[in-house]
């Protein structure tokens, strides 16, 4: 077996439910990462010496360098914007009750902090509209998603990488019209507020739909032509299926959601690619409804989440992108041998006739075996390649 596209050509096929030469491989974004602990591991097993850059401080996520991207048939690379020129974000380190903290305070006012002597993840520390009435909603000074600082410089990135890379172009996570509430309002008060006040959320909705609108207004008028894939997501589901109310979806959150995935689809060629966690088998028609061609991260621990019948049931309406192991008990725990035969079983589930783009479920974590991840993406390699190839 031998490759006889380029990535870009083998993600676009798989994307339009076409087989490819291979299945697509992803690593390096936001939902698709890896964390800084597991990449310094990995880096020191495949004996190289890089900076480590950080991607995502919340998430401690680093940057794979292209050395570690080409070692793994990568096929995809990212593209993002920044925040505007008007907001003085970084990150603050802080004592409080005898112990130092690493403070970010993001655009919306929300706080996350991380402990400097345990830096895995960044936590909510602060909820803006915790104390918040709906009148209080009206006056708070939400970010300006429509601001042009934002995309200063982002369509000659794209240029230059659709110009002198073979990669399929993704972007980075936005469109998180849902969690963004609870993140400003605090998450056990939110979901009272879906029972006993949910004229409060549809107006918290309606602000956070209206940043999203302006900004990919503002975004794909730069990139929309070039890019391949628009990452959006909200978590709708845990473990054991919804984490509330499918019928409070349906009537109040799915509404904004399609109107935003409507509004991009109005703007690009792209696919739009949904992120929830979770077992989120009762959502995908619904999702699928809004306008979404991807799902990830396809989290096949948990319930109803089987690869075999989501791509019977669902294969032919969505594609799938994610999934490749069990990332919660078989990637961190088993060794090497396992995670390869694990791979070796999902992506036989999965990859027929197309419309499957392989990667973990979710981002590799902390504490991850860099043997178990080089076993991960070899396999995804190796058992990738279609027959007819």
């Amino acid at each position: 077996m031998k490759e006889t596209m380029t990535a870009r050509q083998r993600v676009v096929k798989a994307l339009n439910h076409q087989v490819p030469d291979r299945v697509p491989i992803d690593l390096g974004g936001f939902q698709t990462g890896i964390h800084r602990v597991a990449y310094e591991d990995l880096i020191r097993y495949l004996g190289l010496k890089e900076k480590i850059v950080i991607l995502d401080p919340v998430q401690q996520l680093a940057k794979p360098s292209e050395a570690v991207l080409q070692r793994f048939h990568i096929d995809t690379r990212y593209l993002c914007a920044k925040a505007p020129d008007s907001f003085k974000g970084g990150i603050v380190k802080q004592q409080r009750n005898g112990r130092w903290w690493h403070d970010l305070k993001d655009e919306f006012g929300v706080v996350w902090s991380m402990p400097d002597d345990q830096p895995l993840y960044m936590d909510i520390s602060h909820h803006p509209l915790a104390n918040a009435t709906i009148k209080d909603i009206a006056g708070y000074p939400f970010p300006n998603g429509s601001d042009t600082s934002r995309f200063a410089g982002v369509r000659e990135n794209a240029q230059q990488m659709r110009k002198e890379t073979p990669y399929a172009i993704c972007t980075g996570i936005g469109g998180v019209v849902y969690e963004y509430c609870w993140y400003m309002r605090g998450l056990e008060r939110w979901f009272m507020d879906m029972i006993e006040a949910p004229a409060f959320c549809e107006a918290l909705l309606d602000q956070t739909l209206k940043f999203w609108m302006n900004y990919y207004s503002g975004f794909m008028k730069e990139v929309g032509d070039i890019v391949d894939v628009i990452m959006i997501g909200d978590d709708l589901a845990g473990q054991y299926g919804p984490l509330f109310s499918p019928d409070f979806y349906r009537t109040v959150v799915k509404p904004r959601q399609k109107k935003l995935v409507q509004h991009i689809r109005s703007l690009t060629q792209a696919k739009i690619w949904y992120h929830t966690c979770g077992g989120c088998t009762v959502y995908i028609p619904e999702l699928i409804d809004n306008g979404v061609d991807i799902l990830n991260p396809v989290q096949i621990s948990s319930e109803g989440m089987d690869p075999l019948k989501l791509k019977r049931q669902f294969g032919k309406k969505i594609i799938f992108w994610g999934g490749g192991i069990d990332a919660q008990h078989i990637l961190p725990f088993a060794d090497a041998d396992t995670v390869q035969r694990e791979v070796k079983k999902n992506m036989d589930a999965f990859m027929p006739g197309g419309g499957y783009i392989f990667n973990n479920v979710h981002n590799i974590q902390g504490q991850v075996p860099p043997q178990n991840i080089v076993a991960l993406f070899d396999a995804a390699y190796e058992y990738g390649f279609y027959a007819s190839t």
